[in-house]
């Protein structure tokens, strides 16, 4: 990919360290330990977070991360990182090919650059705001899909598994169960997928960097208030998000989905 701005190539750097950081954890066989709120957490989370804020941040900058205590001296700088080491542990820990390291650099609450990784799929999607959206280095962008009845959405695989997708079945809908929310996101971005949604709070590292790249090849994402996702907020998460190709952004709406019963991350 054309390093196309300083901060595209950062991210580019950071990820490619992180994947080689990981070459030593084979994913199915890592120990995980558990958190406070009862989410796996295993060393390759702790180590990448780490290498992420030595490789990406510099002075005058902030770090928004979920293995890194919350400073909000974030809150008074123009540019932050927003970054998850490894999204979808669970994924990680299972062996599943559905996880990722999810960077996005915000600016006045906006995601002017991102990246995704996930070295198990050979995938990684780097975009910035105005510029564009590359997968392995080849351009891409959102599918031309403009039928939400008919669409492709990639649906958390927790929740399938739970049996709350059920009400789709049968219909015209094609269902994706898949890990990783921000691995969602940026498959949609890259075209793989029509849309992806949940319809409860995330949390910014979470989402940032999929949201980044998604309006970076010119799809669209929205939370669950209608307005599209503001980022290093006090509280760093965000209510339901719903995101598609830009041919979706006026059928796929939270009506549409709520009629078609609800999806619960």
């Amino acid at each position: 990919m054309a390093r196309v701005t300083p901060a595209l190539a950062r991210i580019e750097a950071a990820l490619g360290a992180a994947a080689a950081a990981l070459v030593k954890y084979r994913p199915g066989a890592v120990q995980a330990d558990r958190k406070e709120n009862f989410d796996p957490v295993t060393a390759a989370d702790v180590e990448i977070d780490a290498l992420l804020r030595e490789t990406l941040q510099r002075p005058g900058e902030g770090w928004l991360s979920e293995e890194t205590a919350d400073d909000p001296s974030r809150l008074a700088l123009e540019r932050v990182w927003v970054v998850d080491p490894l999204d979808g542990t669970k994924e990680f820990v299972e062996g599943l090919p559905e996880w990722c390291v999810s960077v996005a650099l915000v600016e006045a609450g906006q995601v002017v650059a991102a990246g995704v990784t996930n070295p198990a799929a050979g995938f990684t999607a780097l975009g910035a705001a105005g510029v564009g959206c590359w997968l392995n280095s080849a351009r891409v962008a959102p599918t031309e899909s403009r039928d939400a009845s008919t669409c492709h959405v990639l649906a958390s695989r927790s929740e399938v598994r739970r049996g709350e997708w059920r009400q789709w079945d049968g219909s015209s809908v094609r269902v994706e169960a898949m890990g990783s929310v921000a691995y969602k996101l940026a498959r949609v971005a890259c075209g793989l997928a029509d849309a992806t949604w949940t319809l409860v709070p995330k949390h910014e590292w979470d989402i940032a960097a999929g949201v980044g790249l998604i309006e970076a090849a010119g799809g669209w994402a929205r939370t669950t208030e209608g307005r599209g996702p503001v980022f290093n907020q006090p509280h760093p998460w965000l209510p339901g998000l719903i995101a598609g190709a830009p041919g979706l952004a006026s059928s796929l709406t939270y009506e549409f989905v709520s009629q078609n019963g609800e999806a619960r991350q």
